[in-house]
């Protein structure tokens, strides 16, 4: 197993940015596919963004442009820069070790118009 731990969530006015940051604690193979994923209040949770173990980078639609996931192999953490955030982007933030299917506990962002 690998337990991961997010951080970087907070309240930001639209427009504005933050950057979420992923850390891993356990087997570093977890951590070669790393993804974001995000809940809204009353919505299934829903894929943001994933980076392969090839560095291969991935966004959903909604985000494109916005987003951007980075990693630090060697250290086993990602990271998810937002910029120009909407208050649509308000949810739960939560990173997924995908090879184990391990997921942390959330980061709150909060968009405000």
């Amino acid at each position: 197993q690998v337990r991961l731990v997010e951080s970087g969530g907070g309240s930001v006015q639209a427009g504005g940015s933050l950057r979420l940051s992923c850390a891993s604690f356990g087997y570093t193979y977890c951590t070669y596919d790393m993804s974001w994923y995000r809940q809204a209040p009353g919505k299934e949770r829903e894929f943001v963004s994933r980076v392969d173990a090839d560095g291969i980078t991935s966004y959903a639609d909604s985000v494109k442009g916005r987003f951007t996931i980075s990693r630090d192999k060697a250290k086993g953490t990602v990271y998810l820069q937002m910029n120009s955030l909407e208050p649509e982007d308000t949810a739960i933030y939560y990173c997924k070790a995908d090879r184990c299917n391990s997921w942390g506990q959330g980061t709150q962002v909060t968009v405000s118009s």
